[in-house]
């Protein structure tokens, strides 16, 4: 579209019969003949450096995204002798956005928890563990319907 402008510009065309035929403004017609006056060919390439920077670094997001992979410090586990333990018990047992944000930044990385979720939300990674406590494998279990309460009974009862 810029180089169009020109074109135009050289066939004889004026500012707003430009603006009308390439359906821009004419202050953008303006804008880009200008630089291209003053810069030649090289004002028609976008200047770089738009935007705003990021904060952190690739190679910070990496490690974000790498520690949801991670067992989380108060998560616990068997020893070898049978009995529970927590490499850090007063840790997270779960990877929450606060407590991945809480890690991070105790890595040395300046985050916060919105902006941990926004990574891990475009890289398509699950910070949550599936709700295990909604399953059961006592054949007795029956799970309560949408909309049950305690006092209904969750499988009809047979009456003699």
């Amino acid at each position: 579209m810029r180089a169009r402008m020109i074109e135009l510009s050289w066939s004889g065309l004026r500012v707003p019969a430009i603006a009308v035929e390439l359906d821009c403004s004419q202050k953008t017609v303006r804008c880009w003949l200008h630089r291209f006056n003053r810069l030649g060919l090289q004002g028609l390439d976008d200047l770089g450096g738009q935007g705003r920077k990021r904060r952190i670094t690739e190679q910070e997001r990496s490690r974000i995204i790498s520690l949801v992979k991670t067992v989380p410090p108060g998560r616990l586990r068997w020893e070898p002798v049978g009995e529970l333990w927590a490499f850090d018990e007063s840790g997270p047992p779960e990877w929450t956005l606060d407590s991945l944000a809480a890690a991070a930044r105790a890595e040395g990385i300046e985050v916060g928890r919105s902006q941990v979720r926004r990574i891990l939300l475009a890289e398509g990674v699950r910070w949550r563990r599936t709700r295990s406590w909604m399953r059961s494998k006592d054949p007795d279990f029956v799970p309560k319907g949408h909309g049950s309460s305690a006092s209904t009974p969750s499988r009809p009862t047979v009456r003699r």
